[in-house]
């Protein structure tokens, strides 16, 4: 097994060419002519800043859209595809960034949905299809019942059965689409011992992903597209990180984390004793008696590990889950009863959610819809609403967040994920709070974002907003915080100042302890 995987180092097989591929839509080139080879038994990585072509070219592959020009060749011989079962029947899956799952059917109803088991009476088998699912599931390490509806898992379980289901189909070429941006670290260890497997069977993976340690742990090779053009691309141990973010965004990128600080002594707000019982089973607490306070001008980070309870904290904070929490909530002091969202909202309180996209925005609706989605009082006069002044109040946050965007009108999902965010942003900063929770905000968007990103978060601290900031990723914890909260198992375990914090204790307090 060992001298395979040499083998396949010294001479890799190219498994798939696509050569020239233009795609356009209207007004916008969004392929211009890309190269990319595959190479079987190995992960082959495709980078570049959101909007620069990834997700097209893979869709193309996928047979989700049909190129313009150009040509795709798997094994040396010319393919077309017309549509996705087409490309799934030459063995190519994709596993979508943005989950693709039907909400309201179960776990395996989902992994099968098209090539579903049936008996000779042309039923479906559904003891068959649990069994099969169960198996797949067993391997990814989620033990949970086939017959769960997806809508009750969590982020993390759901990115797990996206997985299963492209295992599901026996794919020789699969395609994973930024899919540790939701998962666990232990899912992600599991993830990465799964790929493993899968190229010792010579499966090829392509691997999207804006995490560059992850590339560099697993991965074999890259390629870099920027502004729809193939940049260039390598052997993955002839490069280091900065050669790659060079070639993504054409410039060196320094002073990601740049941060003045804007602390003030003036208490924002205050959080004691809060508890979040668990729904389902009333004697473990999902939030376990936890206490904390941010100040104006600061931001409070808060990482834990997948299941800590650092968004359920968040949520709880915000009034969403009142029948099953309890403790106290000062503003500026002063006590408040905050038993919904609407009431966090009157009272300064805004919480972009981790799932953007699901809680965060509604999608068919535009951006200046969005944006005016939490201040409705504002632009209402009689119950009806005033366009004039929600377009005021759209162009304000679109011109003081950087949104880019053709005009107001602009349906949210078209954006980019970056995009996306800075509309959550605009949608919050249109109540005018007095603190901001934000739950994973760069999840899922690419490097130049994300510093837009921290730049927006500096520029409001020094506002004299508050911010409680969740996230898994410790460089920017570390980067972007004024102090830190550690959270594990429900419970707050550490607080660090800037100055004290560190991978290593970060690390060490958000472990799960024996009892």
């Amino acid at each position: 097994m060992n001298t395979s995987g040499h083998k396949n180092h010294e001479s890799p097989e190219i498994v798939l060419k696509m050569r020239g591929i233009v795609k356009t839509f209207p007004g916008i080139r969004a392929l211009d002519g890309v190269d990319f080879d595959v190479y079987s038994g190995q992960l082959n990585a495709l980078v570049g800043e959101n909007g620069a072509g990834k997700s097209t070219l893979m869709k193309i592959l996928a047979g989700v859209y049909q190129p313009d020009s150009g040509e795709i060749s798997i094994n040396g011989y010319s393919v077309t595809f017309d549509n996705p079962r087409q490309a799934q029947a030459e063995g190519i899956a994709i596993i979508h960034q943005e989950l693709n799952l039907i909400p309201y059917l179960s776990v395996a109803e989902n992994i099968f949905l098209g090539c579903e088991f049936c008996n000779r009476l042309g039923m479906i088998n559904y003891k068959k299809m649990h069994s099969e699912t169960k198996r797949i599931l067993d391997k990814l390490d989620l033990h949970i019942d086939p017959g769960t509806v997806v809508s009750s898992l969590r982020v993390g379980q759901k990115q797990i059965v996206e997985i299963a289901r492209a295992l599901s189909t026996n794919a020789k070429i699969i395609i994973m689409d930024e899919p540790t941006s939701a998962i666990s670290e232990h899912e992600m260890e599991v993830l990465f011992g799964l790929i493993e497997s899968l190229k010792r069977q010579q499966v090829a993976v392509i691997y999207i992903s804006h995490k560059l340690d992850e590339l560099f742990r697993i991965g074999d090779r890259v390629t870099v597209l920027r502004d729809g053009r193939l940049i260039g691309g390598d052997v993955l141990s002839n490069l280091n990180h900065d050669d790659i973010v060079r070639m993504m965004i054409g410039r060196d990128l320094k002073d990601l984390y740049k941060r003045d600080s804007s602390v003030t002594d003036r208490e924002a707000m205050r959080v004691e004793n809060l508890c979040l019982k668990h729904p389902g089973r009333p004697h473990e607490w999902l939030v376990d008696h936890v206490s904390f306070y941010v100040r104006r001008g600061e931001v409070l980070g808060i990482f834990g590990l997948m299941g800590s309870g650092r968004t359920e904290l968040l949520e709880t904070v915000f009034g969403l889950h009142r029948k099953y929490s309890n403790g106290d909530v000062y503003l500026e002091g002063r006590r408040v009863s905050i038993p919904s969202a609407t009431d966090a909202i009157k009272a300064g309180i805004g919480l972009a959610p981790e799932d953007r996209k699901d809680q965060g925005l509604v999608l068919m609706m535009n951006v200046a819809e969005n944006i005016s989605l939490a201040s409705l009082e504002k632009i209402q006069r009689m119950a009806f609403l005033r366009e004039s002044v929600e377009k005021k109040i759209a162009d304000k946050y679109v011109e003081q967040l950087k949104i880019k965007t053709p005009s107001l009108k602009q349906k949210v999902e078209n954006l980019s994920g970056g995009n996306q965010q800075k509309v959550i942003l605009g949608k919050w900063l249109a109540t005018e709070p007095m603190v901001l929770l934000l739950d994973e905000p760069t999840r899922g968007i690419d490097i130049n974002s994300k510093k837009e990103l921290y730049q927006l978060i500096d520029g409001l601290t020094q506002m004299g907003l508050a911010i409680v900031m969740v996230s898994s990723e410790l460089p920017e914890i570390l980067g972007v915080s004024d102090r830190i909260m550690v959270m594990s198992m429900g419970r707050k375990t550490a607080e660090f100042s800037r100055a004290e914090a560190n991978e290593e204790v970060i690390l060490k307090a958000a472990l799960p302890r024996s009892a």
